[in-house]
């Protein structure tokens, strides 16, 4: 659990944590020189239950960068982020490591997802599926931290979250589907909390970063999908983008025609 200015909701986030069915856990608090009392709340905690550790950075580190220190505190076989204005059902723990000593060919998971009429959850993709899951399909590598268990060698394999801001989500799952097979599994598990502090809403201001990752790892050499379907669906992408910058151009608002051109150039490398 990382932490940074969350005064009015880490009490509940940590409580339901604790509430878990899964007892044997490590609940690891790395605060992020907040300006208010989330780091006393948290050690309020850590001074009931010998299971709650919390930590405080001498720096702030920013959110992906502290949540990679966060995970290199653990000692457990998963990393789960529940965010410090979030919530884990109690059952939610004991599910996600149940379905994931089901399939230990599985690097990581990923719940709330939206119901597939094809088979029921859990069920685990292959590199290659998982690709076509998200590009192809109904989509996959948008999910927050707080949707994901990740086996912790696999974590540390690949070198933790890159350091972009907002975007550091999307390159993990990109970056893990490229050699580790996924399982989904269904909702119901963990609830994310809307409010008026959450930078997932200025998520619009970042999307030339989403798409120049999307991009980045379309054209890798590692990428899973034969080199004719990546290009189709970066021709398709595109296009959309090209008529997106278009459609813009009527709607006379500076910053989104901004973001458009900023978003067709990125497929030229610019």
């Amino acid at each position: 659990m990382t932490s940074f200015n969350r005064e009015k909701y880490i009490a509940a986030a940590i409580e339901s944590v604790l509430a878990s069915t899964h007892g044997n856990f490590e609940l690891i608090i790395v605060d992020d020189q907040s300006k208010d009392s989330t780091a006393a709340i948290a050690k309020t905690y850590a001074g009931k239950d010998q299971r709650v550790r919390v930590y405080v950075n001498e720096k702030n580190l920013g959110d992906y960068p502290n949540r990679n220190k966060a995970a290199s505190y653990a000692t457990g076989e998963y990393l789960k982020y529940v965010d410090s204005d979030d919530y884990i059902y109690p059952w939610g723990l004991e599910l996600l490591v149940k379905m994931m000593e089901e399939f230990p060919a599985s690097g990581w998971g990923l719940c709330s997802l939206v119901q597939d009429y094809a088979k029921p959850f859990p069920f685990e993709l292959t590199p290659k599926q998982a690709y076509e899951y998200n590009y192809l399909g109904p989509g996959l590598f948008h999910k927050a931290p707080l949707s994901s268990i990740i086996r912790k060698k696999i974590f540390d394999e690949v070198g933790g979250f890159a350091p972009g801001r907002m975007v550091g989500d999307s390159e993990m799952w990109h970056k893990l589907a490229q050699k580790y097979k996924v399982l989904l599994m269904p909702d119901g598990i963990v609830w994310n909390r809307e409010h008026e502090l959450q930078e997932v809403k200025s998520r619009f201001k970042y999307m030339v970063e989403y798409e120049k990752i999307m991009i980045r790892y379309l054209r890798s050499a590692d990428c899973p999908l034969d080199p004719d379907t990546a290009s189709k669906i970066l021709e398709r992408r595109m296009e959309h983008s090209r008529w997106e910058f278009i459609k813009s151009s009527f709607r006379f608002n500076p910053e989104t025609l901004k973001l458009q051109w900023k978003r067709w150039r990125s497929y030229h490398g610019k």
